[in-house]
């Protein structure tokens, strides 16, 4: 029997496809590393409701024993919106499994992200919470979405559907009140003639716009043509910061919830939640949308 060496063609060949194999895997193994706390966007796409606006939802989420009941509790919720996209970004290394499998499970368009706090700004109490996952959230919508509408909801708040529909309908930023928040019981712009003209909130504290993370939302056209502008790092100030860098003014607010008479965002997390009291209302308010939102809360 004649056994046939390889060629020298031949062994060059064999070794170039084994390198290329090995390479392959070793690409393979690095994107698996990578992709741990890159994105996961899932679409699902119904044509009938492509006319109306995307809703698009930021919520910054983390660990803890109440996170899946939270997160569930804000799913169900979500789901019965049109057109509207969920960006869950959570404060971890890498994305977990519990929230991935919930995601999937609400059928909902969404984006899975991470972002976990730089080590220089850990621990550091006069830093606000979420900052650098809601960062993360913007930085994806920047490079992935031109149309439609941004709303922060955090997963330990409880939201009316009809908040979502009338959001839809914001051009520049839109204002509403947000209940069990604070010792006022209630944040809320003050609206008088159709029009915002100060705030009505226990921090004050020199707050241009005076509003909860859950009290306005923005167009995303106002984000685009903002692109430096981002949640800034100051306890009790992120939302005023970041209103300030997209250049609005009182007179670009829009207020809904029928003129901000009624609440549709409630602060529910587990603590301790003032009751509203018409003695918050002075003789100067009168003739604004407090009397009738205190009213509406306290019937």
């Amino acid at each position: 029997m004649v056994h046939l060496l390889p060629s020298r063609s031949t062994l060059l060949i064999l070794v170039v496809v084994e390198a290329v194999c090995l390479l392959v895997v070793m690409l393979g193994q690095q994107v698996t590393v990578l992709n741990l706390c890159s994105q996961d966007t899932h679409q699902h796409t119904d044509s009938a409701t492509l006319p109306w606006p995307t809703v698009y939802v930021i919520t910054p989420t983390y660990r803890r024993a109440s996170q899946l009941a939270d997160m569930t509790r804000v799913s169900q919720t979500l789901m019965h919106i049109r057109n509207l996209h969920w960006i869950v970004v959570e404060d971890a290394e890498m994305r977990s499994q519990v929230v991935s499998e919930l995601l999937e499970r609400s059928g909902l368009p969404f984006t899975h992200l991470c972002a976990t706090t730089p080590p220089q700004h850990k621990n550091q109490k006069s830093m606000g919470k979420g900052v650098f996952n809601r960062r993360e959230g913007l930085r994806w919508l920047r490079e992935n979405a031109m149309d439609g509408v941004l709303y922060f909801a955090d997963d330990d708040n409880s939201y009316d559907i009809r908040l979502f529909e009338q959001i839809r309908t914001t051009k520049k930023a839109s204002v509403f009140p947000v209940g069990m928040i604070l010792k006022l019981g209630v944040s809320s712009p003050i609206v008088r003639n159709s029009k915002v003209v100060a705030f009505h909130d226990s921090f004050q504290a020199g707050r241009k716009f005076a509003v909860d993370m859950a009290g306005f939302a923005v167009n995303l056209r106002v984000i685009h043509a903002n692109p430096n502008a981002t949640i800034p790092l100051r306890l009790s100030y992120l939302e005023d910061g970041f209103l300030r860098q997209l250049r609005l003014e009182l007179d670009d607010l829009e207020p809904l919830a029928s003129g901000c008479t009624q609440v549709l965002v409630w602060h529910t997390k587990t603590q301790k939640a003032s009751s509203p009291n018409m003695k918050h209302v002075t003789h100067t308010d009168f003739d604004t949308n407090l009397v009738e939102l205190y009213h509406n809360l306290l019937r």
